[in-house]
């Protein structure tokens, strides 16, 4: 199945969407907002099962075409949106750039940080900047939704709890974190609002693609129009969602509509190495900040810049049949009109 929100007010309003993208049918009936979808989740979901067969066969009423453009991120504000770092040749060339040790219990105790999930921006929407000199970056990553999850559940009660899963471009700002972790309380200022895809489907939508809570398909990222990565989500991500969820709970309940976040997808070389740009061969990357470490690697400095006013970054996933799964967060990098 597959749900979009409206961009028609803070909270928007709910749709189903056709497995082409095409198509949407009215869903407000059943729940109002995909808050409220996720909150009563066994009641709601075969209602909106069952409309989204007659959309996918055409007999649906009141449908209509999808315009992207129209679309909110699905949730556009979350109680609880906890993001991991389960893709660790991105944590350990990120903490190269910043000179720090890269620990062994990273290996066995996922790292994650929660962010503000109060003001999410839509898929199509401008990323706003107060400076250049923040170290524009974005991220691309997977993210599940989850419903009600209690307290201290293991990551095989976990997986159970996953309902939905979209893609995120976790904004980050470069320049900001060493100056906000070096007083050893997290991140706040580097990370601004986030967005998501405009779609967000179930796990059994994905089909054989999504194993061991793990989605397997390539994040495809464009970055002024130039294909800049295509890593593979799956076989890299140390930690798989069931764990991420299960470590967000160890100590407290997730509210449903939790968003969990993947981190930024990342592979490396077949060899160990860090993993080389699309030009090189490589299958690229999802965020500035591993292609500037590379370049530190191997030329002593690095020499891409951080994103800039006006340029604009795609985040996009498609099937084996090349067929867009979640539709496309696209957003350009505009000035903080202050």
């Amino acid at each position: 199945m597959k749900l979009a929100t409206l961009n028609t007010g803070r909270d928007g309003t709910l749709i189903l969407v056709s497995r082409d993208l095409t198509q949407a049918a009215p869903a407000t009936d059943i729940a109002s907002t995909l808050q409220q979808a996720i909150e009563n989740w066994a009641t709601v979901a075969p209602k909106l099962e069952e409309r989204y067969a007659a959309l996918n066969a055409g007999t649906a009423k009141d449908t209509f075409a999808l315009d992207m453009s129209a679309l909110h991120s699905p949730l556009p504000r979350t109680y609880h949106w906890a993001d991991g770092s389960a893709y660790l040749n991105h944590v350990k060339l990120v903490r190269q750039a910043r000179n720090a040790e890269m620990p062994e219990t990273f290996w066995t105790d996922p790292l994650m940080y929660q962010g503000g999930g109060d003001c999410f921006l839509a898929p199509t929407e401008d990323i706003e900047a107060v400076s250049e000199e923040h170290g524009i970056d974005f991220e691309g990553e997977i993210a599940v939704i989850t419903d009600d999850v209690p307290m201290a559940v293991s990551p095989e009660q976990a997986a159970s709890h996953i309902k939905l899963v979209m893609l995120v471009n976790d904004v980050s700002l470069r320049g900001l974190i060493p100056g906000e972790l070096a007083k050893g309380f997290g991140f706040f200022q580097a990370k601004p609002a986030s967005s998501f895809s405009p779609i967000c489907v179930t796990p059994d939508e994905l089909g054989d693609a999504w194993k061991g809570g793990r989605l397997h398909r390539p994040l495809t990222v464009h970055l002024n129009g130039e294909k800049f990565g295509e890593p593979d989500a799956g076989p890299d991500m140390i930690f798989g969602f069931p764990e991420l969820i299960a470590h967000a709970a160890k100590t407290r309940y997730l509210g449903a509509g939790a968003v969990i976040g993947s981190g930024t997808v990342s592979n490396p070389d077949a060899n160990g190495g860090p993993g080389k740009p699309i030009g090189d061969g490589g299958v690229g990357y999802s965020c500035l900040a591993e292609l500037r470490m590379v370049e530190t690697i191997l030329h002593g400095a690095a020499k891409t810049p951080f994103m800039r006013f006006g340029d604009r970054v795609r985040i996009e996933m498609f099937d084996a049949d090349g067929q867009s799964i979640f539709g496309a967060i696209d957003q350009k990098v505009t000035k903080y009109p202050a």
